[in-house]
């Protein structure tokens, strides 16, 4: 079976991807999607899955910087 030969819209933000992420995993639950259309929401969620991981890396990596090399905890409140 062949993945489409369009590529996916990449997210304009990572909440975007979550909340795309979070609809897919809801119609999979929900066990109404034909074969194919589940297995095509499987490829899309493992993409925004990894496009997240990549996001919050460069967020961190980022804030390392800022914190001068030492990633330190959020102080509370």
């Amino acid at each position: 079976m062949a993945r489409s030969s369009t590529t996916p819209k990449e997210p304009a933000s990572y909440e975007q991807a979550v909340n795309e992420l979070d609809q897919l995993v809801q119609r999979m639950e929900a066990g109404q999607l034909p074969l194919d259309q589940l297995l095509e929401s499987y490829r899309r969620g493992a993409d925004l899955l990894a496009w997240c991981r990549q996001r919050l890396q460069a967020v961190e990596e980022q804030v390392k910087q800022l914190e001068d090399g030492r990633l330190e905890a959020w102080p509370t409140a």
